[in-house]
């Protein structure tokens, strides 16, 4: 049996082959590294009921995940993994290789994740290329969730968004400075606090002030992450993540301003990337 996983900051999404069946999928916390214990990563996957009674059966592991940036932080996962299911082989790599192959397959094309976070690369049809892009929420992640998450959090706390917005922010998660600071400086997982607020921002996407920071997000991420390549103008970028999914109008019309060729925008890439994996593997 094979197990496939994709994984962010905020959830991570599971595929199991199972023979003469459908795949078995389910979702847990995401476990990334920078955030996440090795421990902790043991317990959460201890705890899912679905995958029990297959954990001695599965052979191969495929873990693609955000903050599997090293290798001591792929070997946390890998030892954390390896607790769990006993007799797999198992791989873990960064969930940039996890979006290239769900969106470039076998062919060269630039993917980039716009979800919690924000990173993008080159993919040759083999490998991705390194990158000076992926900096994290405190440096980088720009026109992420969490990026997004920090403008907008920190616009209605200095009394800068318009009034309209700044009671329906309110009224709808009820927050006040210290909460923010405890939420964002003390707990785990700032990064995901901050890109919770996303969805605050899909149901008020048409409002001036959101479209106009969507715009603004989008283009310092183009300009971040994109423009540096010399060659992007001869490739297509391919885009994963909720972010670039929900928010997709905007950053087409960001990114037809810079020529920046358009190809797949997908919210999450299990699906494909687990189709790549076992064709893959069972060659």
């Amino acid at each position: 049996m094979i197990l496939v996983v994709d994984s962010g900051s905020y959830k991570s999404d599971w595929m199991l082959a199972l023979p003469n069946s459908e795949p078995l999928t389910f979702r847990t916390r995401g476990l990334n590294p920078f955030f996440t214990t090795e421990k902790e990563i043991v317990k959460i996957v201890q705890n899912i009921t679905d995958i029990a009674p297959y954990a001695d059966l599965i052979s191969e592991v495929y873990f693609f995940g955000s903050g599997c940036t090293n290798p001591d932080r792929r070997e946390m996962v890998s030892n954390a993994l390896s607790q769990i299911f006993k007799k797999a082989f198992i791989s873990v790599e960064t969930d940039l290789i996890g979006s290239a192959y769900a969106t470039c397959g076998n062919d060269s094309g630039y993917t980039a994740v716009l979800g919690t976070g924000s990173n993008v690369t080159f993919f040759d049809g083999e490998q991705v290329q390194p990158t000076r892009q992926g900096l994290g929420f405190i440096l980088g992640d720009e026109g992420s969730g969490a990026w997004f998450g920090k403008k907008l959090i920190t616009a209605f706390l200095y009394g800068a968004l318009p009034e309209e917005l700044s009671r329906k922010f309110e009224s709808t998660y009820r927050i006040n400075k210290e909460m923010v600071i405890k939420n964002v400086y003390q707990r785990n997982s700032p990064n995901t606090y901050l890109a919770s607020f996303a969805p605050f921002m899909e149901s008020n996407q048409t409002h001036p002030y959101i479209m106009g920071l969507l715009h603004r997000g989008f283009e310092e991420f183009v300009k971040t992450n994109i423009l540096l390549f010399p060659d992007y103008q001869n490739h297509l970028f391919h885009f994963v993540g909720s972010i670039a999914y929900y928010f997709s109008d905007q950053l087409r019309i960001v990114c037809e301003q810079y020529a920046v060729q358009i190809g797949k925008i997908i919210k999450q890439p299990i699906e494909e990337l687990f189709n790549f994996v076992i064709e893959r593997e069972t060659v």
